[in-house]
């Protein structure tokens, strides 16, 4: 029986770039669709857990891309809505790739570190995507996490992460790259997952700093957001520190990626959020 895998996009055009990597993962056909809300979500989930038997349901799935992770968290829950009984089929949530992206980042971090209990973290645009969920993950592993974001710290991006992930949170305010050298204060490692192009991290601000071991960069346009390291950083050593830049944490990603949707196609019931897709990784 064919894999069968229902891409739900809330941008107009679905991914390209994930209906590749859905390919290159197993599956034998995507039917992508794209401008999906939480309106019209329900009778297609319904055509793909209508024509299967339950016994036969493990090879449809799901996947929930678009660049809004916001929608992209209302279609997961829409999605889990329109299932009942035996009719469901699994799925997983990766909206702008935030999750997939998150994990690895997290993961080379834990690698290099050894444990991140403990560890004194920093995460810059906390507030986004990636940034809320790489720092969920770390606190989550027992990290104290500190999140920067533009706005004035009030304590509810901190209360956010700590209700969904647990863990020790705390946030500070950091316009633009002027405050980056008060946000590192401390830390024992960083994680920058500002907007591309837009460097939040001067070399000035990191460099030479006491106690900081690892550094890692999500932002792959130029001005790459932290200046001294190399979008290719896989583990490469830069002063002293341990770095990885985009393409490093990139490739990682991409295996979880596909792992996960290769992951789908094994039982009809799972669910693969930012916490689920980290415990996968873990096996890689």
């Amino acid at each position: 029986m064919k894999k069968l895998l229902l891409q739900l996009d809330s941008s107009p055009l679905p991914s390209v770039f994930d209906r590749v990597v859905a390919f290159d993962a197993g599956a034998d056909e995507v039917m992508s669709y794209g401008g999906v809300t939480t309106d019209n979500v329900r009778d297609l989930v319904h055509g793909a857990i209508f024509t299967r038997g339950p016994k036969h349901l493990h090879s449809t799935a799901i996947f929930i891309g678009g660049t809004d992770m916001a929608l992209g968290e209302k279609l997961l829950g829409a999605v889990k809505k329109a299932f009942f009984g035996p009719l469901r089929v699994s799925l997983m949530l990766d909206s702008n790739g935030s999750n997939t992206t998150a994990v690895a980042a997290v993961a080379k971090m834990r690698q290099a570190a050894g444990t991140l209990d403990g560890r004194a973290a920093v995460v810059t645009a906390g507030s986004g995507p990636v940034g809320l969920r790489a720092a969920g993950l770390l606190a989550k592993a027992g990290a104290r996490v500190t999140v920067t974001s533009r706005r004035a710290a009030d304590g509810s991006l901190a209360a956010k992460i700590a209700q969904r992930f647990g863990g020790s949170v705390r946030e500070v305010t950091m316009a633009d790259s002027a405050g980056a050298s008060h946000a590192l204060e401390g830390a024992e490692m960083f994680l920058n997952a500002g907007p591309a192009g837009v460097c939040l991290i001067p070399r000035a601000a990191w460099v030479g700093r006491a106690g900081l071991k690892i550094a890692g960069d999500v932002n792959a346009v130029p001005p790459l957001g932290v200046e001294g390291i190399d979008v290719t950083d896989d583990g490469a050593t830069r002063e002293g520190v341990t770095t990885f830049g985009a393409l490093g944490i990139g490739g990682l990603k991409m295996k979880i990626h596909k792992a996960c949707i290769a992951k789908l196609f094994e039982k009809n019931d799972l669910v693969l959020d930012a916490e689920s897709i980290a415990e996968l990784a873990e096996s890689l």
